[in-house]
Formats: C-alpha cells, structure tokens, sequence
C-alpha cells in the first residue's frame, strides 16, 4: 500500500470507543448550547422543527460520507474523494474551504470560551481566556493522536451526561411544577405561536441550525487514524439521528417549556440563562463548566481537523509538501503549527 496515498505515515491510534464518543461529542457542540439563542430569538420554539429537518440531512450526508471512508480510510476524507472522482480542482477547493471554514469556527469557539469564563470572571478579558486555552490545546495535539482521541472522549462523556441529566431534571421542573406556573408545554405554542416569525423566521436561521451539525463529519476524517475503521466508521455514522433526535430535539423541547422564548438573550447560553432564571445557580454554574468543555471539545476538533485536512491537501499535491512532515508519534506537527499561526493571525 502506498503510504503517501492512503495516510500511513499518520499512526493509527484511535480505539473504536475514541470514534463512537468522537462522533457523539460532534453531535453536541457551541452551535447547541451557545448559537442556538440567536436562532430562538429569530425563529422561536419553531427551531425544534429546524432541528429536526437539519438533522435529518445531516444524517443522510453521514451515511454517503461513511460509506466512502470505510472502503477507502484515507486523510483528508472527503476532499481526497472529490480529487480522486471529480479532479485536482474539486480536491482544491473542497478541502482548502473546510480549512479556512474551520479556522473561523476555531476563532469563534475560542470566542465562546472567553464567554463562558466571564460568567464567573467577569474582569479577565476574553482574549486572556483564549490565548490561554489557545496554547494548551495546540499543546495537546502536538503529543500523539491517542492522546486527542482520549481528549475527545472524555470531554464527550461530560456533554453526554450533562445534557441526559439536564433533560431528565428540565423534567422534572416540568411536570412537578417546582419551577412555577410559568413552566409549561404551552410556551411552545403560546407567546406568539409556534413559529412567531413565521416560515421566514425559521428559513432564514437555517444556515445557522445547519452550522450546529459541524463536526459530525470529523468521524470521516479519523478514518485514516481508527485502528478498525469497518467497524467503527459505520456504527458511527449510523447512530447520528438518535443523537440529534435526544440531544438538540429533547433538550429543546424541554428548555423552551421551562421558559418562554422570549427571555432568551442572544449574547448568553439559554441553558444557562433558563437554569439561572429559574433561580438555580448551581445548576447555572454546573451547566457554564458543560458549555465550556463543549467549546472546548470543538477547538481541540478543530485543531485536529484542520491539521489532517493540510496533511490531505499536500498528498494530493493541493498544498505545499513541507506539510507532510510527521514526527515519529504520526503526528502532522507542520499542518498543527501552520493552522495554528493563521487562527491566531486572523483573531
């Protein structure tokens, strides 16, 4: 097998659990907790049908993608696809988008984290916050891939329990009425109706809802690292509309019933602004430490997309062959350094 072709010059050290919670964790991330206030003040409880018709397509999406990686796991999944099937231009442009794509999405995660600090903080700066988990991160990526994959997998077990937790507690505040008479299911329909914008409102925060699903794809980008990736990419893949239907569907449903949509600000986390509104600070301070780890979790996906995307690009020729270079612990430390630089030129 030709190691530059196929990737093998990155180590394959992902275990089928680093996969599963990888794709899991992507499912939850700052379009959830932190974007989505923009789009309830936009588009109202009507967001729980934007959910459902994104997720859906992001589903379908997964499922093509899946089926490619695993009967050919290479570095830089898709766009190698599109150089491979449609020519040097489509590899191109594909892959060089994702990357400038996601260094914005890395610029906007490290955003939410000085956010998420100046809930307890007020006085330190969102940059210091940024610069700060800015080299931490970069740091831990620069060490193996098992060590991301370990990374991931627990900041994911963190979201996974948090928002379970949440909903069932959101619940329960429900139907116990201990969170007062201004919690019912009928603010999903009252306060201007269910869509109070109307379809517009909910078109125009597609593109948004839709943002929330990036970095479901990164599960085709591990392929070339999972140690089996035939079995692990397609349960994967296949598992991602249960997780849209409990995670975005259910914890919004529930949120947006504990508290009408009006409330919700759009420079602060509804599920932190509802908990705190509701009186709970602990679990407004609980809620802030999920949020952070999920931007968290994204950064460091980020970091670690961007870099086997460049790796990808230079296989095929689409970007300078000094990216390839790999360090003994299969790690594309150029690729990290050089998405790293322009993330932090561009803040």
């Amino acid at each position: 097998m030709d190691s530059q072709q196929h990737g093998e010059q990155l180590k394959r050290g992902l275990k089928n659990r680093h996969i599963q919670l990888i794709a899991l964790g992507g499912a939850i991330g700052t379009g959830l907790f932190l974007g989505s206030a923009s789009v309830i003040q936009s588009a109202g409880p009507g967001i729980i049908l934007g959910y459902a018709i994104a997720g859906f397509i992001a589903f379908l999406i997964m499922r093509q993608l899946g089926e490619m990686v695993v009967e050919e796991p290479v570095a830089g999944s898709f766009s190698h696809f599109a150089y491979k099937y449609w020519g040097g231009f489509a590899g191109f442009a594909s892959g060089w988008n994702y990357w400038v794509l996601y260094v914005l999405v890395a610029m906007a995660e490290l955003t939410a984290v000085g956010k998420y600090i100046q809930f307890w903080y007020p006085e330190i700066p969102t940059w210091a916050s940024a610069a700060a988990f800015f080299v931490i991160i970069n740091a831990i990526n620069l060490t193996n891939v098992k060590v991301f994959g370990e990374m991931e997998f627990w900041f994911a077990i963190i979201k996974v329990i948090a928002v379970i937790a949440m909903i069932l507690f959101g619940a329960w505040l429900l139907f116990s009425d201990t969170a007062g008479p201004q919690a019912t299911v009928r603010n999903l329909w009252e306060q201007g109706g269910f869509l109070p914008h109307g379809w517009t409102g909910l078109v125009m925060m597609m593109a948004i809802i839709m943002f929330s699903f990036g970095g479901l794809e990164l599960v085709g980008i591990t392929a070339a690292e999972a140690d089996n990736p035939e079995q692990s990419i397609p349960k994967a893949t296949n598992q991602v509309i249960y997780r849209i239907l409990i995670f975005y569907i259910g914890s919004l449903a529930v949120l947006l019933s504990l508290l009408p949509w009006t409330r919700v600000t759009a420079d602060t986390s509804p599920f932190v602004l509802i908990f705190h509104e509701l009186g709970d600070t602990f679990v407004a301070n609980a809620l802030n430490i999920v949020v952070l780890t999920a931007a968290l979790s994204v950064y460091n996906s980020c970091v670690y997309c961007n870099s086997r995307m460049l790796f990808g690009l230079a296989q095929q020729g689409n970007a300078p062959k000094a990216l390839l270079n790999v360090d003994k612990r299969g790690v594309p430390v150029s690729s990290i350094l050089v998405s790293a630089v322009v993330t932090l030129w561009c803040m």
